[in-house]
């Protein structure tokens, strides 16, 4: 008996533990359209915040002719560079092999009416970051943000 009662005594404290855990985590979603816009440009943080971004595609589009990702990458890379290299690799989901060192958070790349998500610990360091989006020409298009961290 005293073991079914300590039993449920963790139980009950785990599951406070992680409710309180998980609403540490702040949600964002963010739309991907055929325009090759996302619906949010700018995302404010706190340094070491925890963020959960939503990567929606809305599009009728096969998504071989229109697909979106976030990614978001540290701040010395070169986010031009960056994004037409990966344009070439569409059989490893548009991010160029080996390049995960200059990348903070993705979502895989999603198709019309799908989604993926990525929860990260935001960068400690104050200051601008760069997501886009890896589809060949979407970030040259305009398909890219910044996520501000507040100093």
């Amino acid at each position: 008996m005293k073991t079914l009662r300590l039993l449920l005594t963790l139980s009950i404290f785990s599951l406070a533990f992680f409710t309180i855990d998980a609403q540490d985590i702040r949600t964002i979603v963010i739309e991907g359209y055929d325009n090759l816009q996302y619906s949010k440009e700018e995302i404010v943080a706190e340094p070491g915040e925890r963020i959960k971004v939503v990567m929606k595609t809305i599009s009728d589009q096969p998504k071989q002719t229109m697909a979106h990702n976030w990614v978001l990458i540290k701040k010395d890379a070169n986010p031009r560079e960056f994004a037409l290299t990966a344009s070439r690799h569409r059989d490893n989901g548009f991010i160029t092999p080996g390049s995960e060192d200059k990348i903070i958070a993705r979502t895989e790349m999603v198709g019309g009416g799908n989604q993926d998500a990525v929860t990260f610990t935001v960068p400690e360091k104050p200051g601008s970051y760069t997501y886009l989006c890896t589809f060949p020409g979407h970030y040259i298009a305009g398909m890219k943000g910044t996520l501000k961290v507040k100093e």
